[in-house]
């Protein structure tokens, strides 16, 4: 899928490269804690989490329980997966081969079921 060129210019990029260099979680943390609020790290980190069980075959009602996202927020995720750019996918697929089963950190607290499919 094409990028939207409107992000592209040369402060994004230096804020690309600049999270490249990262070389840890604990630097991850400090970074981010730095260039964020903790609301939007919080924002970024439950979008991810809701890609990762929409992607699992989850139901809106199930990842909405899961994960406290807002059925817009849970939406505007599902069309990125769907019609996006892809980043979901590249990073899903990889967090994926790195654990053998897709697992961010520890399994969700609860059993959730699949969509039937």
């Amino acid at each position: 899928m094409p990028l939207n060129e409107k992000l592209r210019d040369p402060l994004s990029d230096r804020l690309f490269d600049a999270i490249l260099h990262l070389k840890d979680r604990e630097e991850c943390y400090r970074f981010f804690e730095d260039v964020a609020t903790i609301a939007e790290i919080k924002a970024l980190a439950q979008r991810l989490e809701v890609a990762r069980l929409l992607d699992a075959g989850y139901t809106y009602e199930e990842v909405a329980a899961q994960t406290g996202a807002s059925s817009a927020t849970i939406s505007r995720v599902k069309r990125a997966l769907v019609y996006g750019a892809d980043g979901y996918k590249i990073i899903l697929e990889r967090l994926k081969q790195d654990t053998g089963q897709g697992q961010l950190g520890k399994t969700p607290p609860r059993p959730l079921t699949k969509t039937k499919e």
